[in-house]
């Protein structure tokens, strides 16, 4: 990649429930993590997030989560490899199909909430997800950059799978390069001018300061952006101006 990536989940709306302000986010992103009904989402919406994707030149990446609609998928729950690679290609496989039904196709995957986590703390998760992922057929898999991104690289060499690193323009990171827990202050970025210039540095390559006050290198090529409100719409329009013009 030559440049930093905006992506955003998106497609979380399902029935009669709406969620989210996928109109106004998608013309300022690169990157649409389409829910895939098992953690939200079902298949008018997907079908038309899709569509309204496809129509903006936005790459469609499937968002994968454990089978946990009541708690939007955020609730670790113990499955076996096996199990996890199941899930996966069942929802990839299910929003591919509703994008080859519209002229085009999945373009990477981006694993959503307690999954995502899970196999960033758990080698063995990570393995499985990596596995299921050069299974299903020449998909970048979206993951957390963090202090030191060469273990999972290695696995992603070892598999033919192309990694996208993933950081967080409104998120606090520890030394180490997690994300700090939302449970403790100041673990959520609000002010629009912070949030644009924690992407800025991330773009350039910069040190964020981490929550110890260590200066911390992410190496990433997208950023993840929420489109929930108007002004988290409102900030990703400026860090899409901002992007442009650096």
């Amino acid at each position: 990649m030559s440049r930093l990536l905006l992506n955003c989940d998106i497609g979380e709306s399902f029935g009669n429930w709406t969620l989210g302000l996928d109109a106004e986010v998608m013309p300022f992103i690169d990157c649409a993590n389409v829910a895939c009904g098992f953690h939200a989402g079902d298949p008018s919406i997907m079908r038309k997030t899709v569509s309204l994707a496809f129509q903006l030149g936005v790459q469609v990446g499937a968002h994968p989560a454990y089978q946990d609609l009541a708690g939007f998928g955020r609730r670790s729950m113990a499955y076996t490899p096996q199990e996890i690679q199941d899930l996966l290609h069942y929802q990839i496989g299910a929003l591919d199909g509703i994008c080859r039904a519209q002229g085009g196709r999945v373009s990477y995957v981006k694993p959503h909430g307690a999954m995502y986590n899970d196999m960033m703390a758990k080698p063995e998760q990570l393995r499985a997800v990596i596995e299921a992922v050069a299974a299903y057929g020449e998909l970048p898999l979206m993951l957390m950059a963090t202090r030191d991104n060469s273990a999972a690289q290695a696995l992603g060499d070892e598999y033919g799978v192309t990694l996208w690193f993933e950081a967080f323009a409104d998120r606090a990171y520890d030394s180490n390069g997690h994300l700090v827990s939302r449970q403790l202050p100041g673990a959520v970025h609000h002010e629009a001018e912070k949030i644009i210039e924690q992407a800025l540095t991330i773009s350039r390559g910069g040190p964020l300061t981490a929550s110890d006050g260590s200066a911390l290198h992410l190496q990433a090529n997208t950023l993840c952006v929420h489109g929930d409100n108007a002004s988290s719409v409102a900030a990703v329009q400026r860090i899409r101006e901002a992007l442009t013009l650096q």
